[in-house]
């Protein structure tokens, strides 16, 4: 690659998802509904399991981190993203763009660990429910947690310190509506071998521990369930981890697709499209899946609901 187009960057412009005009509407007022539902609907759970006492187990402790998390990688995309629709300049500064890079890739990543830690709440939950709450014990949560946030911290960070070895760049233009890592490698004049097997290791190592872990507790959880005499104790069972199921797949196979294929980021149009499957709809689904698949979730809402009901009449 010739060095001589090749300079040092200050700002970068995020050419977006389409360039057509007639466009910018609509993507505006459709991104910024799907913002507005995962806003209310991650803050809405968080808030509805701290108010409600029935929802103060194990399993809705680690929802509202996932609800949490997802709110925030949505929000590092969507508000900068809604602006540049909007207006003709797309500019983001380098030192915005790199954070912008480092908080999704370390909620996301966080993401992925969250629910594998749900997964093994589940599998103890269904496979031994006498010692669950002891076996899930306040302190075990918290450092389950805290690793998911620790593992996806250290992760993000050796891909930001790589990211901020490159010296120059042949281009500011980014072909996406953020900061992915690699739409920005291939801007970069210098040899980012090492930045892009790092990512494809990283990445596929997470996504096979995870998996590892989900798939090992699902198949204890299946032998289990089969093993219950009660039709009832089956069917409550399977509903438990229906939501956590759905979730699992629909974000494991996003980000399989885009980042644990050799080659990924050089189909440029499709993983726009992906991208925005997992930096918008899987955030706003979640919740969704959550509670319209949860009696318990459905149960406390219907309560929470009723009583400020019964407390405006009151006042009024």
């Amino acid at each position: 690659m010739g060095q001589e187009n090749c300079t040092t960057v200050t700002e970068f412009i995020l050419l977006g998802l389409s360039d057509v005009p007639e466009l910018r509407v609509f993507l505006s007022l459709l991104f910024l509904l799907i913002y507005g539902v995962t806003f209310l609907a991650n803050l809405g759970m968080i808030a509805l399991i701290r108010v409600s006492s029935r929802l103060h187990t194990p399993m809705y402790f680690f929802l509202s981190h996932l609800s949490f998390v997802d709110f925030c990688y949505s929000t590092t995309i969507v508000p900068k993203m809604l602006y540049n629709i909007l207006n003709k300049e797309r500019t983001i500064s380098f030192l915005g763009c790199m954070v912008q890079f480092y908080l999704f890739c370390a909620f996301a990543i966080t993401d992925v660990f969250l629910l594998a830690v749900m997964a093994y709440d589940r599998f103890v939950a269904i496979c031994n429910p006498l010692l669950y709450m002891v076996s899930m014990s306040q302190k075990l949560r918290v450092v389950l947690v805290s690793g998911c946030y620790l593992c996806a911290t250290v992760c993000s960070l050796i891909h930001l310190c790589l990211a901020l070895e490159i010296p120059s760049y042949r281009s500011n233009v980014i072909n996406h509506f953020f900061c992915d890592l690699p739409p920005l490698l291939s801007l970069a004049c210098s040899d980012v071998t090492m930045n892009e097997l790092l990512l494809y290791i990283v990445a596929t190592f997470n996504e096979v521990i995870t998996i590892v872990i989900i798939l090992t507790s699902y198949l204890f959880i299946v032998i289990t369930i089969l093993r219950m005499r009660s039709a009832e104790g089956r069917r409550k069972a399977f509903s438990t981890c229906a939501s956590h199921l759905t979730a699992v797949v629909v974000l494991q196979g996003t980000i399989l697709f885009t980042y644990c294929r050799p080659g990924s980021g050089n189909n440029v149009d499709t993983d726009k499209v992906v991208s925005v499957f997992y930096t918008m709809v899987i955030p706003m689904l979640n919740p969704l899946i959550y509670s319209l698949r949860n009696k318990d979730v459905k149960e406390a809402l219907r309560k929470v609901l009723d009583s400020k009901f019964l407390f405006e009449k009151l006042l009024f």
